[in-house]
């Protein structure tokens, strides 16, 4: 039975759908939303966003034109039992309005931290659209979720989730996983910023902060390192490899040095610029004749490497998936269980003492994968704890930031969260 069959049986059995809150209502939220309400037996039934109107807009986009806003918390409460959707500013509040699951797109780490961690501890489930936040304070998050009986995941539509579906698929076929990563449609330009991208974001209606993290590479890098540490997998180096590589040469490229690919063994995640984008990939090995014989009459090329390749990743369409699976499997689609990777922060351009740091996608810094192991060691500034951080002596651009070059906004949420974190890992 299908995922809508079975939520149409849980709301016959409890009366009403799953509700959800969401987080952000920008350009993934507003996919999410109008997405959700074409699906039977879950529904957006609360909205925060610090601009209202674009909550308004969505349910509007969704439909809906009875939207509750501006009122006090128990109508807000009694809105949400009756089926009626609601706007919020304050993202928290969602933490207190009856809903199940709280989706979070909006992309900021300390926010999406803060409102996961409330709403666990208010009995939620968490979701996130906001990958920058899991590869900061994930491994966290997702413990306690579990001693709690909540779900904490990634949702789907994401690279990373949509690759970890592809390990699993090749792990339950008896490969073993020597690569895994994702297809970026142009070459990393650390340089670029939301200023150098005004007109091509107009062109692609897009915020110029989202454009410049894809551009820079930032997001490439924290997706890879999300996919690290669901899967247990490893960085390759600093920065991964990233080769131009088509489809049909991914198994040529993503294999071990010894056997000429770029990989010093197995078990990594990496990416790659050309036309693999927007899809992913999973490098499998199989040295058995049987197999290997059967794999070459089957097309799949002449082994033992073979490419298992997904070609697109649907972002908010494939999002409602993960709430459908926590709600009736109580499973996340991806969550960390390992911690062997990290996002570090790099200077965009000479940064000057006494400046602030103004976080991802910005005109300050972007993110570079390294190993965990590599990055404590070095004390190097994690990318989701840098936004607003004060640089304590010049820094030249292209320099990884360490506690050395810059003071952290200890204040907040998330920050908070790392050093939790940091204590539990040691």
């Amino acid at each position: 039975m299908g995922y809508v069959d079975r939520l149409v049986e849980r709301e016959h059995e409890l009366g009403r759908p799953v509700r959800i809150g969401l987080l952000g209502a920008g350009q993934m939220g507003l996919g999410f939303v109008v997405q959700v309400s074409r699906i039977a037996g879950m529904e957006v039934t609360a909205i925060a966003d610090i601009a209202p109107e674009r909550g308004v807009h969505a349910f509007g986009r969704a439909g809906r034109s009875d939207v509750l806003h501006g009122a006090p918390r128990a109508e807000l409460v009694a809105a949400v039992h009756a089926g009626r959707p609601v706007v919020v500013e304050d993202a928290l509040e969602l933490t207190r309005l009856p809903v199940d699951v709280i989706v979070d797109a909006s992309g900021v780490p300390d926010v999406g931290a803060s409102v996961a961690f409330h709403g666990l501890l208010a009995g939620k489930d968490i979701a996130l659209l906001n990958v920058e936040c899991d590869v900061t304070v994930g491994l966290l998050l997702s413990t306690m979720a579990s001693s709690m009986g909540r779900v904490y995941t990634v949702c789907r539509g994401d690279e990373p989730v949509e690759c970890k579906q592809l390990i699993d698929y090749v792990h339950d076929l008896g490969f073993s996983v020597v690569c895994a990563g994702k297809g970026k449609n142009n070459p990393l330009d650390p340089a670029a910023t939301p200023g150098s991208l005004t007109e091509r974001a107009a062109g692609k209606n897009m915020n110029p902060h989202m454009l410049a993290s894809f551009v820079d590479g930032s997001k490439t890098m924290i997706e890879m390192a999300a996919l690290a540490n669901a899967a247990d997998l490893r960085v390759s180096r600093r920065g991964m490899t990233g080769p131009h590589a088509t489809v049909e040469e991914l198994a040529k490229v993503f294999r071990p040095e010894a056997d000429g690919g770029v990989l010093p063994g197995t078990g990594y995640v990496d990416y790659c610029t050309g036309p693999v984008a927007p899809g992913v990939f999973v490098i499998g090995y199989c040295d058995d004749e049987t197999v290997v014989a059967e794999m070459e009459y089957l097309s799949m090329g002449e082994g033992p490497y073979y490419a298992f390749y997904r070609p697109y990743h649907l972002a908010s369409v494939e999002a409602p998936l993960t709430i459908a699976e926590a709600a009736l499997d109580r499973t996340p689609s991806l969550a960390p269980r390992a911690w062997n990777a990290e996002v570090v922060a790099a200077a965009k351009r000479d940064l000057r003492a006494g400046e602030r740091i103004d976080g991802i996608g910005g005109e300050t810094v972007y993110g570079v994968t390294d190993s965990a192991a590599a990055a404590r060691a070095e004390d190097l500034v994690p990318l989701g704890l840098v936004a607003g951080a004060t640089v304590l002596r010049d820094i030249p651009a292209g320099t990884l930031m360490s506690t050395l070059d810059v003071q952290i906004a200890e204040t907040s949420t998330i920050v908070a969260l790392r050093r939790l974190q940091d204590r539990m890992l040691a």
